[in-house]
Order: structure tokens, then C-alpha cells, then sequence
């Protein structure tokens, strides 16, 4: 009793820090004009949006002037203001909620607040008879501090400059301190603007405790969630054109997973959306073991199956993989399973042969595209700008059917491990030996 005792004492000491530590948040003044600005959806209607930004630390008037296509003054959004307090200052968040706007027009935009204003940014709402669909997904960004993410975010925009929204898989911050908020809003410079962004939670978003907590400051930037959670659970949904976007919280302890759980389901069963994704930061087929994330798939993957849901985006383990359900003749069929990431770091995974296709050494973010009775999932390298996984799902009255167009394109699996790590020498030996089993250069 006594070993077991201590030895539990040592592992608990050992991993103290891992669990329960937060760095510290170095002072700082909030900006005396308008900044951070971001543009989102609104809430389920597609064709809403909201825009948030800060300034100063004292709540003052606010609001969005927005031009139509003519650049007449379209109206005037008095926005909301409240002032958040964090370990190292304060700062005012304002949020104005834009709606009544008109499908398929362009509009511009700026947010003033007393006499201060940012500068013009632009957006468009799509056609009310378009039924094609564009966006890419990022996994977790977590950049480091100057690091390249708005350089990857413009690259794939100007590679695919039909797409219309950016979804991230969450931890698009290293941690919730104002030098690493700095850092996101400079990754999403000029694209955040323009398009909607959607994220989920990540635990990297979470200030670490034994119920772990998330800073209002977080809602205040996403500021769909504000209307939108359920309790204390950061849950959206929004239908765009033929898609349904279904958002979840799954860094939340039990009780409140189990919450999300009737929020889903609910959700699931009242859309009439034709293609169905499901967004969460961790995997619920983890590439780190098969014991991983075990309460998120029991939680969730029974409804996302039931349900007929076609896509699953989740981050949270620094790797690229893919991995599809299979039907009773051996068939490949939804939904589909990816991970990917857009982050500096990169994890060490296990091989599970339940995956169809795996990354590792790079960043990735994958372009989802709809048109009629087609769903197409294109996986880019985004450091080298090149494709690396594509499939696509036909659903027609017979059924469904998916098709893998991307064994064609060889898997990169590189790994430089730290000398004298013991685990990254076993990851390095399991990289041979996958390469062997494959036939990888």
C-alpha cells in the first residue's frame, strides 16, 4: 500500500505542471483605438454575422458603419460594450450584431468607437439560389509568438479564393494571455475581416484547474457563443446554404459533455441540412491510442452515426490522418474522421491501422467543397501549398457512396526526435517500420 501510495504521490508530482500550471500573463494596456477586429457568424441563419474588437479599458459609445454596394451608408449597429479584467489588465470587448443584410451583396465596413475608428474592411453574403458551398479548416494554430500563420492563412486563401468561411479545430491560441490573443489576430489579419471565422474550444484555450475554466474573454472575441452556449457549454450551430455546422465543447468534464450530448441530438434530429459537420477539438479516433478521448465517442459518435452526419473535423493532436466508416460488403462510407493541424509542433502518433491515410512533419488544412449531390474534402500541405489527401461523397436517393482519390499521393511521415528522448526513439523506430509496411520513401 505503501509503494502504491508513493508512487502515485511521485506520478502526481511529476505531472503537476503538466495538469494544473498556468504561465503567467505579463501586464498589458489595452489599445486606445479600435482593434482586433473579427468577423463571425451571428447565429443559425447563415446570412448573419456579428463583428467584435477591442479598445480601451472604459465602456464608450460603439457601433459598426456599414455601406451597401454603392457606398451609401447602409445603417448604423450600435454594438455592446464590457470591459474584461485578466491576470495582466483590462480591456473594453465590444460586439455588433449585423442583421437584415441581403443575400448576394457585398458590403464594407468599419467599427468606431467614441471618436476612433478602424480601417474599412469588406464582405459578401452569398446568392439566395446558391447551392455550392467553399471553406477550409484548420486544425489547431497555436502559433508561436511572430510566427507564420498569417502567411499559411493568405497562401490558401489566395490558392482557393472561392472559399467562403475559415473553421478552426480550436487551441488557435498558445494559451489565453493577451502577447498570445496578439498573436492570433495577427495569423488572421486580412482573412479575418473578410470571411466569418468559426472555432471550437481547445484545451489550450482553457485556463488549466481540476474543473477547468474558460475566460469570458473568449466568448467575447467568438461572440456567436454568446447567444449560443447551453449552460456553461460552448456549443453553435449555423446551416449555410446545403451545409449544417454542428459545434462542441469537448474539453468539458463529464457532466457537461453529457449536456452537449442532448444539445446534439436535438440539433441533429431537427436538420434538414443536407450535408452534416460535426466540429470538435478532440478526436474521437484518436491517432495517439485507441484508448484516447474515450468519453467524446461514447458521448458522441453513436448520434453522429445515427444521424447520417458526413464529416467530422477535429485537431488537438498535431498530425494529419483520415479515417472512414465501412459498410457490410468492406465498402468506405461516412462519416469521415480527420485530424489536422496548422501549429508549429508536431506530436508523435501511433499508426492504427483503422486510418486510411496518415501526416506527420508538416501543417495541414483541408478545403471542404459542396456542389449538388457532391461533398469534395481536399487535404493541402500548407507549407509547401500541395495536395496530400482528396475524397468525395456522392449522396443521391440510392444511397451513398465515397470515393478515395487520395492513395494515389504518397504519405510524408517525418519526425525529428530530441536526442536522448527515449519516446521519440521508439516514435522514429515506429516510423521505419510503418514506412516499410508501406513501401514509403
Amino acid at each position: 500500500m505503501l509503494v502504491v501510495v508513493g508512487a502515485l504521490v511521485v506520478w502526481c508530482a511529476n505531472r503537476w505542471k503538466a495538469w494544473f500550471h498556468n504561465p503567467d500573463e505579463a501586464p498589458y494596456e489595452a489599445a486606445a483605438t479600435p482593434s482586433r477586429v473579427l468577423l463571425t457568424f451571428g447565429d443559425e441563419n447563415g446570412l448573419n454575422r456579428n463583428v467584435s474588437w477591442t479598445c480601451g479599458d472604459e465602456v464608450c459609445d460603439a457601433f459598426v458603419e456599414l455601406l451597401d454596394e454603392t457606398d451609401s451608408l447602409f445603417r448604423k449597429v450600435k454594438a455592446e460594450g464590457e470591459v474584461f479584467v485578466s491576470r495582466g489588465g483590462s480591456s473594453c470587448y465590444y460586439v455588433a450584431r449585423l442583421r437584415g443584410l441581403d443575400a448576394g451583396h457585398s458590403y464594407r465596413y468599419r467599427v468606431w468607437t467614441g471618436k476612433e475608428s478602424s480601417p474599412w474592411h469588406a464582405f459578401r453574403l452569398p446568392e439566395a439560389d446558391d447551392h455550392e458551398t467553399s471553406f477550409l479548416y484548420m486544425g489547431d494554430v497555436q502559433d508561436s509568438i511572430g510566427g507564420i500563420a498569417n502567411q499559411l492563412l493568405k497562401r490558401a486563401f489566395g490558392q482557393h479564393p472561392d472559399a467562403e468561411f475559415l473553421v478552426c479545430g480550436g487551441d488557435l491560441t498558445e494559451r489565453p494571455t493577451d502577447a498570445f490573443w496578439n498573436e492570433v489576430f495577427e495569423g488572421l489579419d486580412s482573412v479575418g475581416q473578410a470571411v466569418p471565422v468559426l472555432t471550437v474550444t481547445g484545451n489550450h484555450d482553457y485556463l488549466k484547474a481540476p474543473i477547468c475554466v474558460l475566460e469570458r474573454r473568449f466568448s467575447l472575441i467568438h461572440s456567436y457563443f454568446l447567444d449560443s452556449m447551453v449552460g456553461e457549454n460552448q456549443v453553435f450551430t449555423v446551416r449555410y446554404k446545403d451545409v449544417q455546422l454542428f459545434c462542441l465543447d469537448s474539453n468539458r468534464e463529464f457532466f457537461y459533455l453529457w449536456t452537449q450530448r442532448q444539445w446534439l441530438s436535438e440539433q441533429l434530429a431537427a436538420s434538414t441540412a443536407k450535408w452534416k459537420v460535426v466540429v470538435l477539438h478532440h478526436p474521437l479516433y484518436s491517432t495517439h491510442g485507441s484508448a484516447n478521448n474515450l468519453i467524446q465517442r461514447w458521448m458522441f459518435d453513436d448520434l453522429i452515426q445515427a444521424h447520417g452526419v458526413d464529416l467530422v473535423l477535429q485537431g488537438h493532436e498535431h498530425a494529419y490522418a483520415r479515417m472512414t466508416q465501412h459498410d457490410e460488403e468492406g465498402n468506405a462510407t461516412t462519416p469521415i474522421y480527420t485530424v489536422s493541424h496548422c501549429s508549429p509542433k508536431n506530436y508523435r502518433i501511433h499508426f492504427d491501422e483503422r486510418f486510411d491515410k496518415f501526416g506527420s512533419g508538416s501543417r495541414y488544412y483541408q478545403r471542404i467543397y459542396t456542389h449538388a449531390d457532391t461533398l469534395f474534402m481536399v487535404a493541402y500541405d500548407a507549407v509547401e501549398g500541395t495536395r496530400y489527401d482528396s475524397l468525395y461523397v456522392v449522396k443521391t436517393a440510392a444511397g451513398t457512396t465515397l470515393t478515395d482519390a487520395g492513395q494515389e499521393i504518397q504519405e510524408r511521415i517525418t519526425f525529428m526526435p530530441a536526442s536522448g528522448s527515449v519516446k521519440d526513439a521508439a516514435f522514429a523506430e515506429r516510423i521505419n517500420n510503418y514506412k516499410k509496411r508501406k513501401n514509403l520513401r
